[in-house]
């Protein structure tokens, strides 16, 4: 084949090729192209496949639909009270119309900088350092406002503002740190305070409830122990009495046998006499008896004495006659029911309610710090009775 017509046939290739190339136009998506015809504003492409005119059309920009984050370095500003902080901000904002933003300004990132330090300026200037430290959200909210309406026209949707960080001066820092520390010191002391108020508050509070319930129950065991005492002292007497009562019927019963036996024995003043006689020794036997005078009529009292004993038979001797029974003595069953009573411990009823109660108050839970107030119950006072219904334990009361 002629070498010339090579030539003209890879031209001609090369020149649908590059047609081919100039005729399509790929978008991707999120992005938008604006396209210009012969210089002037023709149309936006869309994502997706877009036919040009060759030669006559052509790509003036290409722009990021996405919303975009823009972090801008640290500003000087100063505040109502002549204070210069540093500022730092970010910036989110998306764009809405390519056009706008491709022939409304040179540069959009550049101006969305520039219109967020001159807002921020006019913003904080009318703060003090202290509205500014505390009024973040305040600050982003007015920022937002202004520049999402001066950028609109842009074709510029400024979605958020936030201030990254304020940095004060160095000196203003020392002084914020001491009085934070200040602060935390006092704050920290009055805790302190709080915590040994309540603790001596709650330690008081017990040593009374302590105290209160210390006597509550001195007073029952006072109670307790008044009560054993008459009970015992009630007792006490009672078998006094009966030991006596028993002593003087043991004695009784003694002298009745001996006095009975003596009877029956039949003794002659003689014999009377001689017994008498024998006991003169024994009754001088003490330091202050060293001389006994025996009476001149000892023979007339013995002989009186013998006449008590009995009548004189025909021999002289008294012989000793029972006396006649004029009145029945009493039995003696009668008289151990009658002393029986003596032997009655039965508590009294209402001692025994006294005591239980007493026991009641002194086997109670003591209360919880919180409770103090609660009423104990004492036994009732002046409760007065004895361990026996019996006369004699009425009037052993008494005495």
């Amino acid at each position: 084949m002629d070498p010339t017509a090579l030539i003209m046939l890879a031209v001609i290739i090369l020149l649908v090729v590059v047609l081919v190339a100039k005729t399509v136009l790929l978008v991707p998506q999120a992005t938008a192209s604006v396209i210009e015809r012969l210089g002037r504003y023709r149309t936006v492409a869309q994502p997706g496949l877009n036919l040009l005119v060759p030669f006559f059309d052509r790509v003036r920009a290409r722009v990021d639909l996405r919303e975009q984050v823009v972090s801008f370095p640290p500003q000087p500003v100063i505040t109502q009270d002549n204070l210069t902080v540093s500022i730092d901000t970010v910036v989110y904002f998306q764009v809405t119309d390519a056009r706008s933003a491709v022939y409304e300004i040179s540069n959009y990132i550049t101006g969305v900088e520039q219109l967020t330090t001159t807002t921020l300026r006019n913003v904080v200037g009318g703060m003090s350092l202290e509205e500014t430290l505390t009024s973040r959200d305040a600050i982003n909210t007015q920022l937002r406002g202004v520049l999402d309406k001066e950028t609109g026209r842009w074709g510029i949707r400024v979605a958020r503002v936030e201030l990254k960080a304020i940095d004060p001066p160095p000196s203003i820092k020392d002084s914020m740190e001491k009085q934070m520390r200040a602060d935390r010191e006092k704050r920290a002391m009055i805790l302190n305070a709080e915590g040994t108020r309540e603790s001596a508050i709650k330690t008081a509070e017990g040593q009374k409830q302590a105290a209160i319930l210390g006597a509550e129950g001195q007073k029952q065991a006072a109670i307790l122990t008044a009560e054993a005492d008459r009970q015992s002292s009630i007792l006490r007497a009672q078998g006094d009495r009966a030991s006596q009562y028993l002593t003087s019927q043991g004695q009784a019963k003694a002298i009745e046998k001996v006095f009975a036996a003596v009877k029956r024995a039949k003794p002659t003043p003689e014999l009377l006499a001689y017994q008498y006689l024998q006991t003169l020794p024994k009754m001088a036997e003490g330091d202050g008896n060293k001389v006994w005078v025996v009476p001149s009529d000892f023979s007339k009292s013995l002989e009186g004495f013998a006449r008590s004993l009995g009548k004189a038979d025909e021999d002289g001797v008294f012989r000793y006659e029972p006396p006649e029974q004029t009145e029945e003595a009493p039995p003696a069953e009668a008289v151990e029911d009658a002393v029986q009573e003596w032997f009655d411990t039965s508590t009294n009823p209402e001692v025994a309610e006294a005591v239980r109660a007493a026991e009641a108050v002194a086997r109670k839970e003591v209360p919880r710090p919180g409770e103090f107030g609660t009423h104990v119950p004492a036994p009732r006072p002046g409760i007065t009775g004895t361990s026996s219904t019996t006369p004699d334990n009425t009037e052993l009361e008494q005495s």
